[in-house]
């Protein structure tokens, strides 16, 4: 995470939040001259999004990427599918992961390395709703004793 050379265009915070992450993986994205323009922008937002595997390729789904302002009749959809490029082994391994209940992919960040766009993608299993509720709890807990040292330390 944070490796030389990158630069994180985009997060999904909720994903951490909305689900167990079990593995990740670092995608390519075959992206139009305009797209990856407004990806440099920063214009991208991952919210709601979700990759399924189709034909055995991987497709990124409801990814929004803003139109590039200069781009005119070269802008295509903001929420078009995109195809993601993983090696063929850890397609496999995914498809058979995804088969089992409850495993889903989910993009995670998108930035830039080297000058390309790549996608973390990670195979998550959803979590429940007394789980959310707990790691909350634990969030708060210890922000608390975080709160409490920092004020021992000071006196």
């Amino acid at each position: 995470m944070g490796q030389k050379g990158e630069k994180i265009i985009s997060q999904n915070k909720k994903a951490r939040h909305d689900y167990h992450i079990e593995e990740t993986y670092e995608a390519g994205i075959v992206l139009t001259g305009t797209e990856i323009k407004s990806v440099r922008q920063g214009k991208v937002n991952l919210k709601d999004s979700f990759a399924r595997i189709a034909n055995g390729e991987v497709w990124l789904h409801n990814m929004h990427i803003s139109p590039y302002e200069q781009g005119n009749r070269f802008n295509v959809d903001p929420t078009r599918t995109r195809k993601l490029l993983l090696h063929r082994r850890e397609i496999a391994k995914l498809i058979g992961a995804t088969k089992e209940k409850g495993y889903s992919l989910v993009p995670l960040r998108i930035y830039l390395r080297n000058g390309f766009a790549k996608v973390e993608i990670a195979l998550a299993k959803g979590k429940k709703l007394y789980d959310k509720r707990a790691d909350l709890k634990k969030k708060d807990a210890n922000r608390e004793i975080a709160r409490a040292l920092r004020e021992k330390q000071r006196v």
